[in-house]
């Protein structure tokens, strides 16, 4: 069966769309891999720190946890995030007794 309006053997209307030029137009660019993974690495060391510093009663360990896991949504340079990730994990190498 045909659809109507197209003939038989015609190739199908193919759609070019641009999906990244209203982001780009608005300032907004996609994240590098190292970016991703960075994020990914350093929230889960902070859910690791999170949970031990809740089950051992330690509040630094806990908060720096907090912070590990969150401070990847206010970063948006991929130098920025692993400088500050490292910081804080040092923060928590200083502080594990």
């Amino acid at each position: 069966m045909q659809r109507a309006g197209t003939k038989r053997g015609a190739p199908a209307p193919t759609l070019t769309m641009d999906t990244l030029a209203p982001l780009s137009d608005l300032g907004l660019t996609l994240p590098t891999p190292a970016y991703i993974a960075g994020a990914i690495l350093f929230g889960l060391v902070g859910l690791i720190a999170w949970r031990l510093g809740r089950r051992e009663a330690r509040r630094k360990t806990q908060w720096i946890g907090v912070a590990l896991m969150f401070y990847p949504y206010a970063v948006s340079s991929t130098w920025l995030l692993y400088t500050i990730g490292l910081a804080l994990c040092a923060g928590l190498w200083w502080d594990w007794p």
